[in-house]
C-alpha cells in the first residue's frame, strides 16, 4: 500500500530541488479534498482509512464520565460557568450595524404582514365557502 503525501503547488509553491536531490518541504493545504483523496487511496484494499479519524469508542465513555461528574458539583458553579461561556460565545458574534438591523428588520415586518394578510384572506374565504356549502 503506497499513500502519497498530496501537498498545495498552487500559486508557485512548488517542491522545489534544492541542489542536494532533496526537494523542499512544501506545506500542506490542509483541505478535506485533499485528506480524503490521501487516505481513499488506501481503499483498494477494501480497509477503511482510519488517518483522519480519532477512536470515538473511548473518547465517548471519557465524556460520558465527565458528564456524570459535572451534574455532581456545586450549581452555582456550573450557573458561572454557563454564564462565562455565554458571554464568550456573544464577543465571537458579528453584530449588525445601524442600517443593516433596520434593513432586517423591515424586511421581517413585510413578510410578517404578508403572511398575516394572506391567512386572513384564506381564513375568509373558507368561512364564505362553509357558509355557501352548509348555509
Amino acid at each position: 500500500m503506497d499513500v502519497t503525501d498530496e501537498r498545495d503547488t498552487r500559486h508557485g509553491a512548488h517542491a522545489a530541488d534544492e541542489g542536494d536531490g532533496t526537494a523542499a518541504a512544501v506545506r500542506p493545504s490542509g483541505k478535506r479534498s485533499a485528506r480524503r483523496a490521501r487516505s481513499s487511496s488506501s481503499a483498494d484494499t477494501g480497509t477503511i482509512a482510519t488517518l483522519d479519524r480519532p477512536d470515538t469508542s473511548r473518547k465517548a465513555d471519557k465524556t460520558a464520565g465527565k458528564a456524570k461528574r459535572a451534574k455532581t458539583g456545586n450549581p452555582f458553579k456550573r450557573l458561572i460557568k454557563f454564564l462565562r461561556e455565554v458571554v464568550a460565545e456573544l464577543r465571537k458574534v458579528i453584530w449588525p450595524n445601524r442600517k443593516q438591523m433596520v434593513t432586517y428588520t423591515s424586511v421581517v415586518l413585510v413578510f410578517v404582514i404578508f403572511m398575516v394578510a394572506f391567512i386572513s384572506g384564506l381564513d375568509l374565504a373558507f368561512i364564505k365557502g362553509v357558509n355557501w356549502l352548509f348555509g
